[in-house]
Order: C-alpha cells, then sequence, then structure tokens
C-alpha cells in the first residue's frame, strides 16, 4: 500500500514522524527529535483546525436563525486554544504554553426598558370627603393615569382590588373614610403638562364672573373648546388647570366651542355631585341669546322634539329630530326683537341634549345666524358682510343654588362686543331673509 500518510477522513500524518529517521541519520539528538516533531505535529493540527473552521462560512446558509448565536460561539472558544507551532519547543514539553488572550464575547441583543412605564408599589388609599359617593370603577379611572380601563376592570374582577379588605364591585359607592387597597400596576408616565400661551392666561383670568370657595363661573370665549380632544391639544379646563395647580375643578356642564358664554366650574368632588343633581332635576335655569334666520311664528313657543345623536364619516357629530329613537328636549323659545326678517329671541333649555337648541331651532325653519352645521351657507354668506363670522349663540344668563344651605345666585355674562355691533348694523338696515 501507498505510505503517502493520507488517510481518508483523517487529517495528514504529521511531517515529524517521516523526518524522525532522517534526522537520525545526521547524528540529531533523541530529546531534540522528539520536541521538533511535537512542533511540527502541532503545526498540521493547527491546518486542520483551521480547515474546520473555515466550514464555518457555511452556516448562516445551513442552520436557521435562531440556531446561529449557538453555532457562532464554536469558533470564539476554539480560538481560545493555543497555537503550539508558534511556541518553542521546550516550553510546550514543559507545560508552559502562553495562553492566548480569548476573544472578545459578541454582543447580544438586548431589551430596551420603556421609559415611560413604572411599576407602582401595593398602595392603600384613604377615601376623603371629596371623594365620597363615587363609584369605584369611576374612582380608579381617575386615579390610576395612564392605566387602560380595560385592566381597571380586570383586577376588579379578579379581586385585585380591596375596599376595607373584602372584594368590591365596580359600581360600589366608596364614603369618606373607607380603605381602598390596589394591586402593584404598570403606569404610563404621564405627558409634560401643557402651558397655556400668555393670551389665554390673560383672557381666562378676565373671564371670571362669580367665585367663592366651591365653584367659579367663567364667561366662555368663542371659539375656545371647554377640554382638549379631537384635535385640540388644550382646552379652558386643561389651562385653568394649568393656572391654578393643585386644585380639583371639574366642568359641571358643557358649551359648545363656537358658543360663548357662562360656564359653571367645581372646586370640590361634592359641590359637582351637588350642581349635577341640580341639572338632572332642573332646578338650574340657563338663558341663551340667540339671532334666528327668520320670524318667529309666536312671540313665545316651546319647542318639544326628540334629539337622536349620529356620528358621520370622518368622526364628525350631528344631532337630529328623532321621535322614534331619540332622547326627550324641550326647548322655549321667546321673542326679544325683530330685526327685519330677523328674530333676535332668548332660549331657555328645560333638557340639555348635545346641540338642542340649534337643531331646534332648525327644526322650527328659522336655523341660529351663523351656523355652519345647522343653518344655510348662503344666509350666513350674507351676514358676513355685516361682519358676523361666528355662531350667533350666547349663554347669558345662569341661576342655581351654589350649595344646599345657599340662596340661588343670578349670574349674567354680557353679549360679546363683535354680536353687539352685529345687532346695531343690524338694525340701520332693511334686513330680508330674501
Amino acid at each position: 500500500m501507498p505510505t503517502d500518510g493520507l488517510h481518508a477522513g483523517k487529517c495528514p500524518a504529521p511531517e515529524g514522524r517521516r523526518d524522525q529517521e532522517p534526522l537520525a541519520g545526521l547524528g540529531v539528538a533523541p530529546a531534540q527529535r522528539a520536541r521538533t516533531g511535537i512542533a511540527a505535529a502541532g503545526a498540521e493540527r493547527c491546518q486542520c483546525r483551521e480547515r474546520v473552521r473555515g466550514a464555518g462560512d457555511l452556516l448562516p446558509l445551513l442552520l436557521p436563525p435562531f440556531l446561529l448565536d449557538a453555532a457562532h460561539r464554536v469558533p470564539a472558544q476554539a480560538t481560545q486554544v493555543s497555537d503550539t507551532s508558534k511556541v518553542p519547543g521546550d516550553q510546550q514539553l514543559n507545560g508552559n504554553t502562553p495562553a492566548r488572550p480569548p476573544c472578545p464575547p459578541q454582543p447580544r441583543p438586548t431589551t430596551t426598558s420603556i421609559a415611560t412605564d413604572r411599576s407602582s408599589p401595593v398602595e392603600v388609599v384613604a377615601i376623603g370627603a371629596n371623594s365620597a359617593g363615587m363609584r369605584v370603577d369611576n374612582f380608579l379611572v381617575s386615579y390610576l393615569k395612564g392605566v387602560p380601563k380595560s385592566l381597571i376592570y380586570r383586577i376588579l374582577r379578579r379581586g385585585e382590588v380591596r375596599l376595607n379588605k373584602a372584594r368590591v364591585k365596580p359600581a360600589q359607592r366608596l364614603t369618606e373614610g373607607d380603605q381602598l387597597r390596589i394591586p402593584p400596576l404598570r403606569r404610563a408616565l404621564p405627558p409634560a403638562p401643557l402651558q397655556p400661551s400668555a393670551g389665554l392666561t390673560a383672557r381666562l383670568a378676565a373671564a371670571v364672573l362669580y367665585e367663592d370657595e366651591r365653584l367659579l363661573v367663567l364667561d366662555k370665549p368663542a371659539g375656545l373648546a371647554v377640554h382638549g380632544g379631537s384635535g385640540v391639544s388644550l382646552g379652558l379646563i386643561e389651562g385653568l388647570r394649568a393656572l391654578r395647580p393643585g386644585s380639583e375643578l371639574e366642568l359641571v356642564h358643557r358649551l359648545d366651542r363656537d358658543t360663548s358664554g357662562c360656564l359653571v366650574i367645581s372646586k370640590r368632588r361634592s359641590t359637582l355631585r351637588w350642581l349635577h343633581a341640580q341639572f338632572r332635576d332642573g332646578a338650574i335655569d340657563k338663558r341663551y341669546l340667540l339671532l334666528l334666520s327668520g320670524p318667529l311664528p309666536q312671540p313665545a313657543l316651546t319647542v318639544d322634539a326628540p334629539l337622536l345623536k349620529n356620528l358621520l364619516r370622518g368622526g364628525e357629530r350631528m344631532v337630529s329630530v328623532d321621535p322614534a329613537a331619540g332622547k326627550s328636549a324641550r326647548t322655549h323659545f321667546r321673542r326679544l326683537r325683530c330685526l327685519g326678517d330677523l328674530t333676535l329671541a332668548e332660549a331657555r333649555l328645560e333638557t340639555g341634549r348635545t346641540h338642542q337648541i340649534r337643531v331646534h331651532a332648525q327644526h322650527l325653519g328659522t336655523p341660529i345666524a351663523g351656523d355652519d352645521k345647522y343653518g344655510d351657507a348662503a344666509f350666513n354668506a350674507r351676514l358676513r358682510r355685516v361682519g358676523l363670522k361666528r355662531l350667533f349663540l350666547h349663554a347669558s344668563a345662569l341661576s342655581f343654588r351654589p350649595h344646599a344651605e345657599a340662596d340661588a345666585v343670578h349670574i349674567e355674562a354680557p353679549l360679546p362686543a363683535a354680536l353687539a355691533q352685529v345687532l346695531a348694523r343690524l338694525e340701520e338696515l332693511p334686513w330680508t331673509t330674501s
């Protein structure tokens, strides 16, 4: 058989073994021959290892991605074996082979923590007078800022929320002195509060019509939303809270963005509940001034037409008269002055549905002047020539009792100067609707 030193599936035989006899013939000492043979064998082993290592280049093509991380660690371990071919033979025999510095560890994917989240410990909240009477679920929604409602109702169903060490239902009412246990939750950090502009600050400061230790009444400017949302980043209530940090300010009722006039803000939870009860019972008298685009058929009349709220494409909210499916709504109209074919009227609400006065005025056939949603576009364009650039609807007066022991107060908001100028110009012109 040929003795070329090649064996199937194995590395070639070390050259040092074949050269031992010639070295012996040259008079080389046995110890030196042994050292030379070991060094040559080390070199051959290194070459074989390099060939195996080179096959690792095919791993990305042969292995799935989730196995690549384990496969790539094999060459890193192999590189930690010292290359004996570059070490003198006497050091190899003495076991003093210097260790090659290990390869730096490969970077591993790291998980980035969400900086906007934080984990809260178990909390035991003492219910104060301002929160007494609230439903448990509503209290948790207002207290746990940044926690989804679905999670709040889940921990309620699981019994992780305890009221005075007992399970509690979402609709149960809180009383002063209750102890509410809240489990650890992951909460989103609240966004940085928006600061109102200097112009808004000045408008809100000058808009206070009435204030005591329980509530305040503002003369809301037209064009300012009562709260943020639907593309509005900062509304009246957000601006007011920024001006009065630490106060528990809440909207008692709402006005449309284009409506001006009296708006009530509560400072205490107990006052908010008291005023809501008065609104439900019809004990609060609200009066509006409006300009109708036509004559009223009678000096005073009542519109009793149920209203149904709809959402159109794009999220726009529209309300229509629907006797079958609508909610009950009553508005009392009273004629104040005729301006040609136009009518300056007063409206008193018996109910408080969305867009109630505007839809009832449209139902009469005399929509409010300047109403871009329920009015006549051509008629509004004619009114813009006399300076009407907004909805002619103003919450002019409000009468209510601030609390159970107080007498009724009557608050009035003067007609804005822009609307007063429109009335003055209409009195000088023989205005007709044709």
